[in-house]
């Protein structure tokens, strides 16, 4: 893990002049002031224009998580322009608007050779193991960047990322049907899945959540049902929807015990149940249930870069939406922000730093 001086956070040096939201010790978030970063070779800095604020970030700062040890400036999200560039890169990149992919693997390692990049032994993910885009300017390797749509805006732009992750769900479900299909949790995480199912998939898509508001938006973005998942038995729900059946795929965007177990339950015979969401760790099930109907569980994380390329065209055409759900905030304003989408209100759905 790279921390401190290693994770390039200087304070207040002679040439300290990048403003950035560091997270200097547990429970704590402040606007500081730090040294402006050098690329080494290889390396480009970008000028941030935009970085998301993702709840696995939230999870880590509220459980002071081990993932995302202090001091570090998160933020993984992100598109910029670049201002420099180190030792073996082409200088024709100056002034390129780009967007980032949040993990760098190292490309040399079995799991790069086979194709799984986004699962490198050795990945290093920004505001994680390298200094984060909350902040003015960031050192990225040349190789994870992706060219920025001119029509996209950057608030747009910089949820690649996210949306990527939603596309690698696609993609991992493609030897199933997916004509119906529920998603548990309408998150940030939630409604990219679901939009990918819609688009890549022509999925019928139920979304649950316990939140009326986001389920209001889930709506609005084409979910064929919504369920207020307090007041109603969601296998049920999903049964009685498919004919007694239960739906091809499930989504778990939320990841609690609970909402694991209840990814299971509401599948057909031969569907799958994917986890993304990452609420919690241990849960128990009942293994019958998925060994008898031969029902699969699939865990997903991240996604390649060929998936955020695919994610960026999705949102330059319009077939994903996202500009009506998501607040951006200037960076000055990122640690009220911040607090506040820890314990997020209806209409809180995913905010957006501009530096």
């Amino acid at each position: 893990m790279f921390r401190g001086i290693d994770a390039g956070i200087r304070l207040h040096g002679s040439c300290a002049r990048l403003k950035a939201l560091l997270y200097p010790r547990f429970d704590e978030l402040k606007i500081e002031v730090l040294a402006d970063p050098t690329p080494a070779a290889g390396d480009v800095v970008l000028r941030v224009a935009a970085c998301g604020l993702c709840g696995s970030e939230l999870e880590s700062f509220k459980n002071r998580s081990p993932r995302r040890q202090p001091p570090l400036v998160m933020g993984h999200e992100f598109c910029g322009v670049v201002e420099e560039t180190g030792a073996g890169v082409d200088r024709a990149l100056l002034g390129r608007r780009v967007v980032s992919n949040s993990l760098v693997p190292c490309e040399r390692c079995v799991r790069c050779r086979r194709g799984d990049t986004h699962l490198c032994a050795h990945r290093q993910i920004f505001g994680m193991h390298r200094a984060g885009a909350f902040a003015e300017r960031v050192v990225v390797p040349a190789g994870v960047l992706l060219p920025w749509p001119d029509e996209l805006p950057a608030a747009a732009a910089c949820l690649a990322e996210p949306l990527g992750n939603g596309i690698h769900v696609v993609n991992l479900t493609r030897h199933l049907p997916a004509t119906t299909a529920v998603v548990i949790g309408a998150g940030p995480i939630g409604l990219m899945c679901q939009q990918a199912l819609q688009t890549l998939r022509g999925s019928q898509v139920m979304v649950a959540d316990l939140s009326p508001g986001r389920l209001a938006v889930a709506e609005r973005l084409g979910a064929a049902r919504t369920v207020v998942t307090k007041d109603a038995d969601l296998p049920a729900e999903a049964r009685a929807w498919t004919e007694g059946e239960g739906v091809d795929l499930v989504v778990d965007a939320a990841g609690s015990a609970t909402t694991k177990r209840l990814s299971i339950a509401a599948l057909r015979p031969g569907g799958a149940a994917v986890w993304i969401g990452l609420h919690g760790d241990r849960v128990e099930i009942d293994s019958y249930q998925v060994t008898l109907p031969e029902r699969q569980i699939l865990g997903t994380y991240a996604a390649r870069k060929d998936e955020l390329a695919t994610a960026l065209e999705l949102m330059r055409t319009g077939r994903v939406e996202v500009a009506s759900w998501v607040e951006t905030a200037p960076l000055e304003e990122s640690v009220a922000v911040f607090r506040r989408m820890l314990a997020p209100g209806d209409h809180d759905l995913k905010a957006v730093f501009t530096p």
